[in-house]
This record gives C-alpha cells, structure tokens and sequence, in this order.
C-alpha cells in the first residue's frame, strides 16, 4: 500500500510540475504538419516526395538500397496500401498511407508501452487494465488513500475514462492498437476532436461556464511576474482573441469557436501530395495507379543508391 501510495504522489507531483504556467507563449493549435523539410521542386530531385511516402527515417534507408532493392521493396508496400486488393491505389487509400508514415514515431510510441498495459497478452487493453496500471489495483477510495489532493486523481481517472470511452469506436471498454492510439494522441484522429475540444475548454476555462473569455485565454498562454508589463505578443492575443477567434463578437468562445481556433482549416499535406504522385504516374489518367504504373516511376517514390548518388533525377518518369 505505501508503494501505491508512493507511486501515485510520485505520477502527482509529475502532473503538477506539467501544469505550471509557462513565460513562453503556449499553441494550442493543432497544426497541419508538412511531410518533409526538403523544398518540393520535382525539377531538383524527389527527396521531398520520397519522405513524404516513406516518412523520414525510411527514405534514408532506401537511400542506401540499389534501384532493383528499391524496386522490390516498393512492390511489397504496393500491396500493403491496396487495402480492398483489388490491384488500384486511390487516392483515399495513398493518402491514408502517406498519413501512416508521417504517424510513424506515434505508432512506435503506443508499441513501446503497450505490453506496460496488456496484462493478459491478449493485444487488447480494456479500460480496468488501463485503470489499474495507472492509477492503483482498483483505484478505488483506498486506492488514493494518503495521497495529496485525493479528488484531483479522481477527476484525471474520469477525464481518462471519457477519453478511453470516445476512442473505443464499438463501446465494449476494450481497445485495439488503433483505439488506445486514438485514446493517447486524439488530436490525430478526426472522430477524437470534439473530446479535444472538450478537454481544451475544462483546462482553460475557470469559472465554469463551459466558455472561454479573453482573459481565460490570455491566463492559459502567460502567467505575469509582480508589476511585469505586458508583452507585445498578449496585446497581439488580445487583438486575435477579438479579430479572429470570437467569431460571433460576444466576448467569449464557445465550441464551435474554440473548434475552429485549436483545428483551423488549413492544406492537407497529405492530400495534395497524394494527388501529385498519382498525377504524375498515371498513365492511362484513370485517376488511380497500378502497381505497374508506380514502379515504372518508382525513383519519385522511393530512393536508392543510383538516384541519389550521381544519376539525373530530373529525367521524366517516361523515360523509365
């Protein structure tokens, strides 16, 4: 019981030192992130599409591979994408693939701690394994016994069970890999945002009211030192908070607002570079891609030792 209670004060006190408030300026925006940090200028080289479909650590190993490596590694990956095998890449499933990969250090993450929470090896986690890993055998009134700030856990255990409940599509509190994904990163799965939201607004809101006004969303970005002045960058806030966020100029975000503050509109990287692969290697302009059609343009999708290391790569894909 002393270990348990241990334990606990120890994961407490963690949460406690993640929720002091910061100088630096806090982004809760969820922002579209781009697939490559190379320029995408096809008339250079493909290093920006080859990371975009291999993600980055993987288009440096097809770096070091000869074409027919290259070649043969690809066609395996073909197949993994044509989820319906019906021998067509679309471009909903190219471009759910090229999220995969750019998701990858997310996957590796849940991987990682997995077996932590699997107790019984079955490659499931249900919500009491979950419980009982993170908060205590049973998590019950003795579970938090000399524990400081007893309620505070309680409220973390029922913030997690509303979460692990919206990941778990099919209700039975039992959560496959892509669920107990969902339940860790919710801000990369669409289904998972309004508990986002919802989280964003119980962090920052402080009287209650389920909105957040301009002082609310100032308070969560900077905490001021004694007769510190203001920086520029709150007044920039202030002016934001009332030019762009309250969209219905009442003084406060409710949740559409809020939803439409932490996940703007913006480009989906991962759609527009699947549009351009398969522009640029579909042959028969069916919009959708064979197999043979991608390996016969294969040095846009993948790298190996001859396209990167000497070969023109500015050769149009037709010439393969």
């Amino acid at each position: 019981m002393k270990t348990l209670s241990l334990l606990l004060a120890v994961t407490f006190c963690s949460c406690l030192v993640t929720c002091v408030p910061t100088q630096e300026k806090k982004d809760r925006i969820h922002h579209s992130k781009d697939l490559s940090d190379h320029r995408h200028d096809d008339s250079k080289d493909f290093q920006y599409d080859h990371e975009a479909f291999l993600g980055k650590e993987e288009a440096k190993t097809f770096d070091q591979l000869t074409p027919e490596e290259s070649k043969e590694r690809l066609g395996k990956i073909v197949d993994k994408i044509d989820r319906d095998k019906n021998g067509f890449i679309t471009s909903e499933e190219l471009k759910d693939w090229i999220k995969h990969t750019q998701n990858r250090y997310i996957y590796e993450n849940v991987n990682k701690h997995w077996k932590d929470y699997d107790k019984n090896k079955d490659d499931k986690i249900t919500w009491e394994e979950y419980k009982s890993t993170t908060y205590g055998y049973s998590a019950d009134e003795e579970a938090f016994y000399d524990v400081p700030d007893k309620e505070r856990y309680r409220k973390m255990m029922k913030r997690d069970e509303r979460r692990f409940k919206q990941a778990d599509k099919d209700g039975d509190l039992i959560a496959t890999r892509e669920e107990f994904t969902a339940f860790l990163h919710p801000e990369e799965f669409d289904y998972m945002r309004d508990i986002v939201v919802t989280e964003t607004i119980e962090d920052i809101d402080k009287n209650g009211d389920m909105l957040v006004d301009v002082n609310e969303y100032i308070a969560d970005m900077y905490t001021p030192e004694t007769d510190e002045p203001e920086p520029e960058w709150i007044k920039t806030e202030r002016e934001q908070f009332k030019e762009h966020r309250d969209l219905n100029k009442d003084g406060k975000l409710d949740r559409q607002e809020i939803s439409h503050w932490i996940h703007p509109h913006e480009y989906d990287h991962a759609e527009l570079e699947a549009k351009h692969l398969i522009y640029e290697s579909d042959k028969d302009k069916d919009d959708k891609l064979t197999k043979t059609e991608i390996l016969d343009n294969w040095n846009m999708f993948v790298g190996s030792q001859a396209t990167n290391y000497g070969e023109d790569l500015t050769r149009r894909h037709d010439e393969f």
